[in-house]
C-alpha cells in the first residue's frame, strides 16, 4: 500500500511517502490503522490507547505532532500561539492520507479558491477571530439559546411523536431531524426548508475527513456553494425585512462602529448549520449506541431520569461526536517537552484525551453518573465551541423525552457506522420503542 503523510512546515508543504509499512515506526502504523482502515474507524479506542500508552506526544514521519493525553490537548487548546489554519478541516494536512493525484490536484484547486472568500471563524486567529467571535457572541447569546428552550422542547416532541407513530425505525432518520430543525428555527430558515439542509450538511462535512474520495470532495464543494447561495438570498430578505432571528441579529449587531460583513454573516450561519447539525445528531446516535452496549446503564437511566444531564456529558466523553482537532504554530513555540518551529502542525486526538486514565477514573467504562468535569469534546480556549450549550440542551431534551415517552427503547438491528472519524457517528441506528 502506498501511504502519503502530509504536514505543513517552515518552507511550505512537505510530503513524506513510504511504500512499505516495514519502514514506518509503530506510531505511524497506529495512525494509519486509526485513520485509513475500517477497523480503526469502527473502534478507534484501541489505537488511541496504543498511542497514549506508547507515544503520547508523537512526531509522525511527516513532522506533525499527535497528542493523545487530556492535559496535553487542553494545554494546546489554551495556548494562543497555537492557532487555526485555513486549510482542509480540523486536522489540516497533518492527517494520514492515501489519495490519487486527481484528489491532490482538486484539493489545491479548492484551497486556492477558498483564499478568495471570507474564511470561516473556525479557521481564524486573533485578532480576526477575536473581532468576529466577539460580534457573533453579541447576537448568539446564552439568553437567546435559553429563550429557545420551549421551542427545543416542542421540536423534540415532534421527533418523538414521529417515533411513537411508527414504533420501530431508524433513530438517525427520525430523531436526527432535531438539530437541523433547531438551527433552522434559530437562524430564521422557513420550516418548509429545514429538511433541505440535512443532505447538504452531510455532503459538505465529508471533506473534513482524512481520506475523502474525489467524488466526496466535489459534492462537498457543491454543497457548501449551494448553502452559501441560499443564505446570501436569505440575508437579502432579512436586510429588507428583519425578524426576531439570528440572521437578522447578525446583520444588525455592532460594536464600536464595527459590523459583521455580509460574507462573514453567511460563513457564520453555514458554520452553525454544519457544526450544529453534525455534533448534536452524532451525540444522539452515539449516545443511543453507548446505552445499547451497556444495558445496565440504560436501565439505570430509565429508572432515574435525574441522571440525564450527567448521562449526556458521559455520552460526549465516551464517544465524542468530534474526535480530533488541529492547531498550527503561529510562531516559534516551546511547550513542555516540545519545541515547535513556526508552521508546525499539531493534531489533538480528542477521543483519546477523553479516555485518558490520568484524567478519568476507569475511562473505558461508560458510567452515566460520572462526575469528573468536562471532556474536551467541544475543545477549550478561544475556539471553544460557540454552540456547546445549545448542543447539550438538545441532547438533554432528547434523552429526557425518550425516557418520559417510552417505557423501553431497544436496538432493532445492527448499528451502521458512517465510516468517518473526524465527525464520528452512525448512519443508521434501528430502534423499537414501547410507549408508556
Amino acid at each position: 500500500m502506498k501511504v502519503q503523510l502530509s504536514s505543513y512546515c517552515d518552507n511550505g508543504a512537505s510530503m513524506v511517502q513510504s511504500n512499505s509499512s516495514e519502514e514506518m515506526s509503530k506510531g505511524d502504523q497506529y495512525l494509519l490503522n486509526l485513520f485509513l482502515t475500517d477497523e480503526g474507524i469502527a473502534d478507534p479506542a484501541i489505537w488511541y490507547k496504543k498511542l497514549r500508552d506508547e507515544s503520547p506526544v508523537f512526531r509522525s514521519s511527516s513532522g506533525a505532532i499527535f497528542l493523545s493525553r487530556y492535559e496535553d490537548c487542553r494545554m494546546v487548546f489554551r495556548d494562543n500561539r497555537l492557532g487555526k489554519d485555513n486549510r482542509e478541516g480540523p486536522g489540516g494536512t497533518a492527517l494520514p492520507r492515501e489519495e490519487s493525484e486527481e484528489v491532490q490536484a482538486y484539493r489545491e484547486q479548492i484551497s486556492a479558491n477558498r483564499s478568495d472568500s471570507s474564511p470561516s471563524m473556525l479557521f481564524l486567529n486573533p485578532p480576526d477571530h477575536t473581532r468576529l467571535r466577539g460580534l457573533v457572541s453579541r447576537a448568539f447569546t446564552p439568553r437567546r439559546v435559553e429563550s429557545m428552550r420551549d421551542s427545543i422542547k416542542e421540536l423534540t416532541e415532534d421527533c418523538l411523536d414521529n417515533l411513537a407513530d411508527v414504533g420501530e425505525g431508524d433513530a438517525m432518520e427520525i430523531l436526527g431531524f432535531l438539530p437541523v430543525n433547531v438551527i433552522g428555527e434559530l437562524v430564521g430558515v422557513p420550516r418548509s426548508d429545514w429538511e433541505y439542509f440535512r443532505p447538504l450538511v452531510t455532503a459538505g462535512v465529508a471533506s473534513l475527513e482524512a481520506a475523502p474520495s474525489l467524488e466526496e470532495l466535489k459534492a462537498s464543494t457543491a454543497a457548501f456553494t449551494e448553502m452559501g447561495e441560499y443564505f446570501t438570498a436569505l440575508l437579502e430578505e432579512r436586510k429588507a425585512q428583519p425578524k426576531d432571528d439570528l440572521m437578522s441579529a447578525l446583520i444588525e449587531v455592532e460594536e464600536s462602529g464595527d459590523r459583521i460583513s455580509e460574507a462573514e454573516v453567511v460563513s457564520t450561519v453555514i458554520l452553525l448549520f454544519a457544526a450544529g447539525m453534525e455534533t448534536t445528531q452524532n451525540l444522539i446516535g452515539n449516545g443511543l449506541g453507548a446505552l445499547f452496549a451497556h444495558p445496565d446503564q440504560m436501565e439505570l437511566l430509565w429508572n432515574n431520569q435525574e441522571y440525564v444531564e450527567s448521562a449526556v456529558e458521559e455520552m460526549l466523553r465516551w464517544d465524542s461526536p468530534v474526535q480530533l482537532d488541529g492547531r498550527t504554530a503561529l510562531e516559534d513555540t516551546e511547550i513542555p517537552d516540545l519545541k515547535l518551529p513556526k508552521g508546525s502542525q499539531i493534531v489533538t486526538l480528542i477521543g483519546a484525551a477523553n479516555r485518558d486514565p490520568a484524567r478519568f477514573t476507569n475511562p473505558d467504562d461508560f458510567q452515566i453518573r460520572r462526575n469528573e468535569g468536562q471532556p474536551l469534546s467541544f475543545a477549550s480556549g478561544i475556539h471553544y465551541c460557540l454552540g456547546a450549550n445549545l448542543a447539550r440542551t438538545e441532547g438533554q431534551e432528547m434523552f429526557d423525552g425518550l425516557i418520559r415517552r417510552f417505557k423501553t427503547i431497544e436496538q432493532a438491528g445492527d448499528l451502521k457506522q458512517r465510516g468517518r472519524l473526524t465527525l464520528r457517528g452512525y448512519e443508521a441506528v434501528p430502534v423499537k420503542v414501547t410507549s408508556r
